[in-house]
């Protein structure tokens, strides 16, 4: 059998380290496949695709916007759903109309972080990037007025002293019903059909395998994470990685496709002139 070898990207985030540890640690076979892994973080990664230097690899979903052409989107490995979306933070409370003109540190200027800033209004433009471990800093100082929290910062950011603005992705379920898609697993379209779906049942089972063996998993996440802490570490896993991680399904289509209409609308984004998948 012809054996390939595909790079893969991914972040050091807790639910992607959950979710491919299997896949990386030879406790899932993909027949035919195997796979050398880098982690960067999500706006590295973002860029690196937009060099398209991956084959397979964690975007945003604001970036895949911009990868269609070259990537097509798997329905295994996403992060999306609700009660999870990042939070604009402040020093001291402050309205989003008091925001408006001010000065946000966001994690990257192709994150779904971003994109819902965007979508959420006018006057918000005023943006410094730093990555994403260093915005609470970046807020704490006063280098800058409110600052777009992702990842762990979710569970963390009231123990740096700091309150919430919004949470846009309450926002975002409130005036669309839907979860709110944050970021997915490309692949690139020319590694065709079979292997792309090889890849999604082996992203599937890894999950699997990570639910039914966590204490496995615990040192490879921990090694990796930006907060140490075990409790944050599983709520993390528990937010981020849920049923729309095994399969999008209708629901979590239908999200990934009224973002990019909301952003194409806005003037956010370029109208999809490709299919989202294979």
């Amino acid at each position: 059998m012809r054996v390939i070898n595909l790079s893969l990207g991914y972040s050091p985030c807790p639910n992607d380290t959950f979710i491919f540890y299997a896949l990386t640690h030879g406790r899932v076979d993909m027949p035919g496949v195997t796979l050398t892994e880098s982690l960067d973080d999500v706006e590295t990664l973002n860029r690196r695709a937009l060099g398209t230097e991956l084959d397979l690899t964690k975007v945003s979903f604001h970036a895949f916007a911009y990868l269609m052409k070259d990537y097509c989107l798997l329905k295994s490995g996403a992060a999306l759903g609700r009660g999870c979306g990042p939070l604009v933070v402040t020093k001291k409370p402050m309205s989003m109309d008091a925001l408006r003109g001010k000065k946000f540190a966001i994690p990257g200027r192709y994150t779904t972080a971003h994109l819902l800033l965007m979508l959420y209004g006018e006057g918000y433009d005023d943006v410094v990037v730093v990555p994403f471990d260093k915005v609470m800093d970046a807020v704490a100082s006063g280098e800058v007025d409110a600052g777009l929290v992702i990842h762990e910062g979710r569970f963390t950011y009231e123990s740096r002293g700091l309150v919430r603005a919004l949470d846009l992705g309450e926002w975002w379920e409130s005036v669309t019903g839907l979860p709110i898609p944050l970021g997915g697993i490309l692949a690139r379209r020319s590694l065709g059909a079979d292997v792309i779906h090889s890849v999604e049942d082996g992203i599937r089972q890894s999950i699997l395998y990570a639910r039914a063996h966590p204490d496995e998993t615990k040192a490879y996440i921990k090694a990796h994470a930006q907060e140490l802490d075990d409790r944050v570490i599983e709520e993390h896993i528990a937010l981020y990685v849920n049923d729309f991680s095994l399969d999008l399904g209708a629901e979590g289509v239908s999200a990934v496709e009224e973002l990019f209409r909301r952003a194409a609308d806005r003037g956010a984004i370029l109208r999809a002139t490709a299919p989202i998948f294979i």
